[in-house]
């Protein structure tokens, strides 16, 4: 925000200025776009995989989900194998490691095109809530997620206030939450996992608001350099940040409220 004011008051003219606040909303627009899209993607990725992964007939399946219900071969590859192990930790290295190697490569069409496959990839890693969780649970939480993030992200757009030095302390919460959620895998302790939920829902909604302001601000710093292409891929990695913050929230809170089939 600081940076915005700075362009206000650096002598630009009023029909500059009107530019940059026309070009912001517009690139506004495509980062919640985007991220819309590859929710979109997810959620169907998600179900249709939950899908094929159950039966209502036990022939040849060994692993009882629900009265009636049964874990296909499939289901069984995927969630009770070694591979859930890649399937869990795939997104993680796609983001550290895919969308890099993306943005230097690749034009804005090839980085938003990356950004849907690592969305349906997420979906793959997902897919076990629609057979942990009740459908009525999963929606009502993504509704309070979404609501949630609008007014997190609203506020994080529309603040005068610099939240700039969040940043390097909820990266380190993140960092913190990662290193938490693995050792729980093996402890397997209720508690420490109801902490590493609320702490989770914390850290992602201070950086919902925390992304926004910086992708508005990152735009307002680089408008006037008039770089098309580069700013495409800004909007791209905006609705990345943003979709991860949406993505993460949603799974604490559902740990939290979710119910259980």
């Amino acid at each position: 925000m600081a940076e915005f004011d700075t362009i206000r008051t650096a002598g630009i003219s009023g029909a500059r200025a009107a530019q940059i606040d026309e070009g912001l909303r517009a690139h506004m627009n495509k980062v919640y776009g985007t991220m819309s899209v590859g929710m979109f993607i997810t959620f169907l990725a998600a179900w249709a995989i939950a899908g094929l992964a159950v039966t209502s007939d036990p022939t040849g399946a060994t692993a009882m989900i629900r009265e009636g219900q049964y874990l296909t071969g499939l289901g069984q590859a995927i969630y009770m194998s070694p591979l859930k192990w890649v399937i869990m930790f795939a997104p993680l290295a796609f983001v550290f490691f895919g969308f890099g190697a993306a943005m230097n490569r690749l034009n804005a069409a090839g980085v938003q095109l990356t950004f849907y496959v690592f969305a349906a990839l997420m979906g793959l890693s997902l897919s076990s809530i629609f057979l942990v969780y009740t459908g009525f649970s999963i929606i009502q939480v993504f509704l309070i997620t979404a609501i949630s993030f609008a007014g997190l992200s609203l506020w994080g757009y529309t603040t005068k206030k610099d939240i700039s030095g969040w940043g390097a302390f909820l990266i380190m919460g993140v960092i913190g939450l990662l290193v938490a959620s693995v050792i729980n895998i093996f402890l397997g302790s209720g508690v420490m996992q109801l902490a590493i939920s609320v702490l989770g829902v914390l850290i992602f909604a201070g950086l919902t608001a925390y992304d926004t302001q910086n992708i508005k601000n990152t735009y307002v710093a680089h408008a006037a350099h008039g770089d098309q292409e580069w700013l495409g891929k800004a909007a791209i990695m905006g609705a990345l940040n943003l979709y991860l913050d949406f993505i993460n929230m949603f799974m604490f809170l559902l740990q939290l409220l979710g119910n259980r089939e």
